[in-house]
């Protein structure tokens, strides 16, 4: 653990005993770690602003707490500049088929969380728009001239042909990034945590990412879609939530493109560049090629 982190931890106004600080692995984001004060244990995680990325702390923080209201997410308990203090969840954390063998659980969680947790927030509050944040991120790459500058062209014509299929749209309150090990189950609950990318965006593509994030076959993803909206896949629903899990692809691939040039992080950004962006190719030419 680096020394920074560690007499940050150490420092802030809210340990009760001589705490013990361990790492967490997994972050890609932001570092992460396990704290022991005295018999209780809390989950901390450090982060600063990402503007590039559209992660504004504050929204997190407001976020959080919304979520926590509402018994989807544990509680914030502290939070100064970029130091987070949540309740320690003990519990599994889902891979990809813990999220597959709960999905009807996970898709009523979905809902809460796009239903409900406007109803608890204060103020000023993000719109996660993708394809805002994919012009954003084109523009970030060219004036920082990366490697990738050659194929940003092509990258933005897709993603506004996927914008035409899909549009228009209905707007929700969104978690926007749901990776299996967002979610973790304890005590027959299951939570969903980390919700730095919280938005207002579509529902289609918290629903196109979980289905990318955990490898769904397309017959689970109409039991998915099916089960969401409560009716029977129509095959325009079907097409424009393809169009938005494709460009819940692109985003990701774009993410990791900043990420190379940005991230301080220990991890293989341009490998996991070079995953998403194979995905996001092979499911652009299947559906939606452009001649």
């Amino acid at each position: 653990m680096d020394k920074n982190s560690f007499e940050l931890i150490n420092n802030i106004k809210f340990w009760k005993n001589k705490i013990k600080i361990s790492p967490v692995k997994g972050g890609i984001t932001n570092k992460n770690f396990l704290v022991i004060d005295g018999a209780k244990k809390y989950f901390v995680r450090i982060g600063d602003d990402i503007p590039e990325h559209m992660v504004f702390r504050a929204n997190e923080i407001q976020a959080s707490n919304a979520a926590s209201k509402i018994g989807i997410s544990p509680k914030l308990l502290f939070h100064d500049k970029s130091i987070q203090v949540f309740n320690f969840i003990s519990g599994k954390t889902f891979d990809s088929s813990d999220v597959k063998n709960n999905l009807d659980e996970i898709t009523k969680l979905l809902k809460k969380v796009h239903v409900r947790i406007p109803d608890q927030l204060v103020g000023q509050s993000v719109i996660f728009w993708v394809f805002y944040v994919i012009k954003s991120y084109k523009n970030f790459l060219e004036r920082n001239q990366s490697t990738y500058i050659t194929i940003l062209p092509d990258l933005l014509e897709k993603s506004i042909k996927l914008e035409s299929i899909a549009s228009p749209f209905d707007i929700v309150f969104s978690h926007n990034d749901l990776l299996p090990a967002n979610f973790i189950e304890n005590k027959d609950q299951i939570w969903l945590i980390d919700w730095e990318y919280a938005g207002f965006n579509t529902p289609l593509f918290d629903l196109g990412g979980l289905a990318s994030n955990n490898q769904f076959s397309e017959q689970e993803e109409k039991q998915l879609l099916e089960n969401y909206f409560e009716k029977k896949l129509t095959s325009k629903l079907f097409i424009k939530y393809k169009a938005i899990k494709c460009a819940s692809l692109l985003r990701e691939t774009m993410w990791s493109m900043v990420s190379e040039i940005t991230s301080k992080i220990d991890f293989d950004y341009k490998s996991y560049t070079a995953d998403n962006l194979i995905k996001f190719n092979k499911a652009f030419d299947e559906e939606f090629k452009i001649n």
